[in-house]
């Protein structure tokens, strides 16, 4: 199953899902493994370094330093890796209100960090593409 790209069916019925936990982006050395031991929901390796996203209990308990905290935010459509202007609809609705929005796309679903103080805020925006019919 290769996903959904058709624009108007991706925006209609992404179904948000706010999860509970907190998120953070912190760099690491990418020759120590012990950040193993934090369980990253994500890892990307840069020239700088190992960019791991983790929730914030564990990051504080490593004592580990991040300038940002945020909710994750799940799209639970099956969107296509090919699909065209997703993201980039969802993300300048987002502007619009001067939400920052850290988007990570995995093989089913698109993720988007959000300020966790503005998590509510988005969710209600991102709702309103499954009622406005003028959204594309």
């Amino acid at each position: 199953m290769s996903g959904e790209t058709n624009l108007a069916v991706l925006l209609k019925s992404m179904n948000p899902i706010l999860r509970d936990e907190e998120y953070v982006f912190c760099s690491v050395d990418p020759h120590n493994n012990n950040y193993l031991k934090l369980d990253p929901i994500c890892i990307f390796r840069e020239d700088e370094g190992l960019t791991l996203i983790v929730q914030r209990d564990r990051a504080d308990a490593a004592d580990m330093s991040y300038s940002s905290v945020f909710r994750m935010v799940t799209l639970s459509i099956h969107s296509s890796l090919d699909a065209v202007g997703f993201l980039a609809t969802i993300t300048s609705k987002l502007a619009e209100y001067g939400i920052s929005v850290n988007p990570v796309s995995a093989y089913y679903h698109d993720h988007l960090f959000v300020p966790a103080a503005r998590a509510g805020e988005v969710m209600k925006l991102l709702r309103e593409f499954s009622t406005d019919r003028a959204n594309v």
